[in-house]
């Protein structure tokens, strides 16, 4: 049995990409991240966490791979699906439970985002980010600038999206 499940929260460690082999079809591509939902509720001006906890999240989908060097650790996402009981046995032969949770959407929130490079138009319909080449975080207030690294594939300022439309205008790019 199965609930419906929507929750935003951070991911906390590095995307896991697999690919199970399907016969003569295509394989079936799975996206696994280990995601923090927290619960912030005010105090004194502030938040406090209360009641957060991490779930895992499976997230089935042909465009797994390229998706797995979108995300990255620290990410803020909102997750759409539903939880399922994972039923296990430990290395004791013990009987546990845990839940999980299978995505049906997982969309990255703009927190701490400091750049989207998107590519050109596909004849082909996908789920988004289907089209996300390229998102740079910014680092956070207490890290130093130089850890923002770019996820995915890189590019160079010639080919932004702002530097495209100043050459249609007839302008030279920014330096």
């Amino acid at each position: 049995m199965s609930t419906f499940f929507v929750g935003e929260g951070n991911i906390g460690s590095a995307p896991e990409f697999q690919e199970f082999p399907s016969g003569n079809d295509e394989p079936r591509r799975l996206l696994r991240l280990n995601v923090y939902f927290d619960n912030p509720v005010p105090r004194d001006g502030s938040y406090e966490d209360r009641g957060g906890y991490w779930a895992p999240v499976e997230f089935w989908h042909r465009e797994a791979e390229h998706w797995s060097t979108l995300y990255q650790k620290g990410m803020r996402v909102l997750v759409e699906g539903r939880t399922v009981r994972d039923e296990w046995e430990d290395s004791d032969d013990n009987a546990r439970v845990t839940f999980k949770i299978e995505a049906r959407r997982v969309g990255i929130l703009p927190h701490r985002m400091q750049n989207v490079v998107m590519r050109a138009r596909s004849r082909r319909a996908a789920t988004l980010p289907h089209r996300m080449q390229n998102v740079v975080m910014r680092a956070r207030s207490s890290e130093s600038a130089s850890s923002t690294a770019p996820v995915g594939q890189a590019t160079d300022q010639a080919s932004s999206p702002a530097s495209k439309s100043k050459k249609r205008r007839g302008q030279p790019p920014s330096a």
